[in-house]
């Protein structure tokens, strides 16, 4: 198979920049394949970057390489990455992107980008994505080894990214991001829902705006209903019926979620 890059970013499509990327890896590895995840994180935004990036990469084939620059800190002294995680390799600026990721698949080996052979002769203070971290993602595609491109590092940057907790008889999350339709992704999976809900109905509420229940599908949404569901992450998300949850609710990210269990 021939090799694979992924890209995700905060460049949009607007501008050059995506574009300019793809440019200098297919002048390293003119064989490889580039599929765009996205290009439209909000600017700046790690947060988000790291719960689409973990959100995708699982459902790539094995051997698939994962460029992701969403950074705010480029041309500062915050370093450059490379990581193994086994079945997939990672090239990102080391600002906490790649949390979501290390927690779903652990790291075999990290290294800092600093073999200079391995990026452009020249890299820009305002965009290291064309000049450091695409051409190491397209030099592991061409078969250069992670360890080829600098020293191995046993720790790295990460942000807070909240777990759902329970406070009694209450489950309590927030919403992670929303949408592009509108919809509320929160940080409450299945598996945390349904052992929290097992045996007892549940009163929902986000942002302290009461939802109508659990349903399987959009369509399932009465009309004016904000129901709960989960998407294709298995996250619990809150949505409406053909039309934006963040809208009707006027609620958006960092929203606190409630989940309590009716009393018996």
């Amino acid at each position: 198979m021939r090799p694979l890059i992924a890209l995700l970013s905060d460049f949009g499509s607007r501008d050059h920049y995506a574009g300019t990327m793809k440019g200098v890896m297919m002048g390293i590895c003119p064989e490889a394949t580039l599929v765009d995840i996205t290009h439209e994180i909000r600017p700046h935004d790690v947060v988000e970057g790291a719960v689409q990036l973990a959100a995708s990469f699982r459902y790539f084939p094995a051997g698939t390489i994962f460029l992701a620059v969403v950074d705010p800190g480029v041309g500062s002294s915050r370093r450059g990455l490379a990581a193994d995680c086994g079945d997939y390799r990672f090239v990102a600026p080391d600002n906490g992107l790649l949390t979501t990721v290390f927690r779903a698949a652990p790291p075999k080996k990290v290294v800092e980008l600093t073999e200079r052979r391995y990026a452009r002769p020249t890299v820009s203070r305002t965009f290291e994505g064309r000049d450091r971290f695409a051409p190491a993602a397209a030099w592991l595609a061409k078969g250069v080894q992670l360890s080829a491109l600098g020293r191995t590092l046993t720790a790295w940057q990460q942000v807070d990214m909240p777990e759902p907790a329970l406070d009694g008889e209450v489950l309590r999350g927030i919403v992670l991001l929303v949408d592009r339709f509108g919809n509320l992704v929160t940080n409450i999976d299945r598996a945390a829902f349904e052992a929290f809900a097992r045996e007892r109905p549940v009163a929902m509420t986000v942002g302290g705006v009461p939802v109508a229940g659990v349903v399987a599908t959009y369509a399932d949404i009465r009309a004016g209903e904000v129901c709960g569901l989960f998407g294709s992450s298995d996250h619990l998300e809150f949505a409406v019926n053909a039309g934006s949850a963040e809208t009707v609710t006027a609620i958006s990210r960092g929203a606190d979620v409630r989940i309590a269990r009716a009393a018996p």
